[in-house]
């Protein structure tokens, strides 16, 4: 996030664009309804009726995959009317020449058609976002799951920087991450393409700083995707996996690919806190720790490095990650001699700029957001105040592309996937809590009443889904929370799991598979 989950508070006017954010992010919406109680206004961009989407000023449903029309629509219309702000646009970007040629060509009345959002509309949310005081956009994975994913984010930044948006409080555009610790992951290293901080591993000094600091010889050369793995797998380059706290059984595309992969390596290592979907086809299971069990530090989706202390000691056999991977590691023949946490995040301060002040004995309290370069920074709040770190932000001038599958004559409505209140990512953690089963205990999928009643089907049916890739089976859900030629399965559920069906096609520059759609039919279960 550009911004602070208690900055919402202070914007004048909220953008929520795929973001299922009351059942997948319920502490921020909490910041959202509050900040929309006093008065800010509320725009839901999402193809389902969603529970936050009921409370908004206005709620559009863009056809799946249009994203990018929808926000050049919207910026189409604000340089029509006026309302960019010039000063800013002048003083501290460069590239807006060529954003307008690009949004000319999206007039509301062709926005439309693409997206199947009216013109007023389009004309309404534009006047909203631009004339508000402050307005911030928040997002998900409804807009980064698909092969269009970077052009999506990068057309909000071009969004908010068209208006002023950005670099004040209330404002900036906002990513909920989809996990505790995703974002220090990524602080961390990892990528395949850069070390700690997001210092590039092909960048010759960034590459020997951290030869020195480890006393090893290190690649110039950035490594594999997820998708690209299991892509080598294929062609017989990666013969050995190392998956940790991850469940692609479950959470990746085209779950019968996954299987038939990994069932051809040499070696398989899984290291988690369940017995996993993964887990079950490994050679060896490493039992890892739960939050309560360790000592460390989590960075959230805000940027704030967070203190986690260890409340029980582990149990059975666990041992706490950091351990398992020092021990594995003497045992290759690379020693590691950390005794505790505290001795790893001194090194990451010592290592990585933006957490250069981020030191344990500074954690005792509420917290610290990097960028933060020395012991005496108190954090920083939100981000891009007086600059941006290129000097000048970029616009990017970006066309509409539709997504990789469509529907058609034999696959006729459109599968998009995402999570419900009730369960967590693939159920590792949720689907053992009895009380939270109790809510819900298995998968379904959302059909209109229109697509219901021509393919005979009622509520509480089971039906068979298909597509492409292979076919599930699942409950119907009738329900208007998604119109005719809509499907919605949540992905949480082994038994008919929704990624089965979804499609391997992916982002050519972030290699994120397009989870959010791809084309199905459906038919009652024989």
């Amino acid at each position: 996030m550009t911004n602070s989950i208690a900055d919402i508070e202070k914007s004048r006017c909220i953008f929520i664009i795929g973001s299922n954010t009351t059942e997948a992010h319920p502490l921020v919406a909490y910041r959202v309804m509050k900040a929309h109680k006093n008065g800010a206004a509320l725009v839901v961009a999402d193809p389902r009726r969603i529970h936050i989407s009921t409370f908004s000023d206005i709620h559009v449903r863009q056809k799946l995959g249009t994203d990018v029309a929808l926000i050049n629509g919207i910026m189409h219309v604000i340089i029509k009317e006026g309302w960019e702000d010039r000063e800013f646009i002048t003083n501290r970007t460069e590239g807006f020449d060529a954003l307008s040629t690009m949004v000319e060509r999206f007039t509301p009345e062709r926005t439309a058609e693409i997206t199947g959002v009216s013109s007023e509309d389009i004309r309404k949310i534009a006047e909203l976002y631009a004339k508000s005081e402050v307005s911030a956009i928040i997002y998900a994975m409804g807009i980064t799951q698909h092969t269009t994913g970077v052009d999506n984010v990068k057309s909000l930044a071009n969004l908010s920087m068209l208006c002023g948006h950005i670099g004040k409080e209330g404002g900036g555009v906002n990513p909920l991450r989809g996990q505790n610790n995703v974002q220090g992951a990524c602080d961390m290293g990892g990528l395949p393409d850069v070390y700690p901080g997001y210092q590039r591993v092909n960048d010759e000094n960034a590459a020997k700083k951290f030869e020195q600091a480890w006393n090893a010889t290190l690649s110039r050369k950035p490594g594999l995707t997820i998708t690209d793995i299991f892509t080598a797998i294929d062609e017989g380059k990666v013969r050995a996996l190392y998956v940790m706290a991850e469940n692609p059984m479950l959470s990746d595309p085209d779950i019968r690919h996954v299987e038939k992969a990994l069932g051809s390596l040499d070696l398989l290592i899984v290291q988690d806190i369940f017995m996993t979907e993964t887990a079950r086809l490994a050679d060896v299971v490493l039992p890892g720790v739960t939050f309560a069990e360790k000592d460390g530090v989590f960075t959230n989706t805000e940027r704030k490095a967070q203190r986690i202390r260890k409340a029980i000691d582990p149990i059975g056999d666990s041992v706490p990650d950091w351990e398992i991977i020092r021990n594995l590691s003497k045992k290759t023949g690379y020693p590691m001699d950390y005794k505790h946490p505290s001795e790893i995040q001194e090194e990451i301060s010592r290592l990585t700029p933006s957490y250069g002040g981020i030191t344990y004995d500074r954690l005792e309290g509420d917290g610290l957001q990097w960028p933060c370069p020395d012991k005496s920074h108190p954090g920083t709040v939100f981000l891009h105040k007086d600059k941006f770190s290129r000097g000048r932000a970029l616009f990017s001038a970006i066309d509409y592309f539709p997504p990789a599958e469509l529907p058609d004559d034999e696959y006729p409505l459109a599968l998009t996937t995402g999570r419900m209140y009730f369960h967590y990512h693939t159920g590792t953690l949720s689907r053992k809590s009895p009380s939270l089963n109790l809510e819900t205990e298995s998968g379904y999928a959302e059909i209109s009443r229109a697509d219901a009643q021509q393919l005979g089907i009622k509520d509480g049916e089971k039906v068979k889904v298909v597509s492409r890739r292979g076919e599930i089976e699942t409950t119907a859900v009738v329900t208007d929370k998604v119109e005719a030629g809509l499907i919605f399965i949540p992905f949480h559920f082994f038994e008919g799991a929704a990624n089965v069906l979804t499609n391997t096609a992916f982002d050519p520059v972030a290699k994120i598979p397009e989870l959010k759609v791809c084309a199905v039919r459906v038919a009652k279960a024989s």
